[in-house]
């Protein structure tokens, strides 16, 4: 199984990405994960997407140009760990929705596995 996409932003065409499956996710939610997409492509550079993986994980991808020469790959890391560690209870929350609205699990094995 492939992982799904919650959201992303890209910084070479100026975009932001909400998939629209998760529209039961509060408004505050959505502008918040928009805030720091954003924010990462206008700090870093690149792409960056947030994905489900089919067990419920959420994970942090990036990707860049080849030829992106202004692409910051260390401090895309260390973006990276910072949101890790200052949004932890919403990633945690969001990893409980998935697993109980998308993958069925009941709340108390969902909130087991977090």
């Amino acid at each position: 199984m492939e992982n799904t996409v919650l959201c992303g932003a890209n910084s070479y065409v100026e975009k932001f990405y909400f998939n629209e499956r998760f529209a039961g996710i509060p408004e505050g939610v959505k502008e918040e994960l928009k805030a720091a997409c954003v924010l990462f492509t206008e700090d870093v550079g690149g792409a960056l997407m947030l994905e489900f993986t089919p067990e419920g994980r959420l994970l942090f991808r990036v990707e860049a140009e080849e030829n992106d020469y202004l692409f910051d790959e260390i401090g895309s890391a260390l973006k990276i760990k910072q949101y890790q560690k200052e949004m932890r209870e919403l990633l945690e929350s969001l990893e409980a929705y998935y697993k109980i609205f998308i993958l069925g699990l009941c709340e108390d094995e969902a909130l087991r596995n977090c």
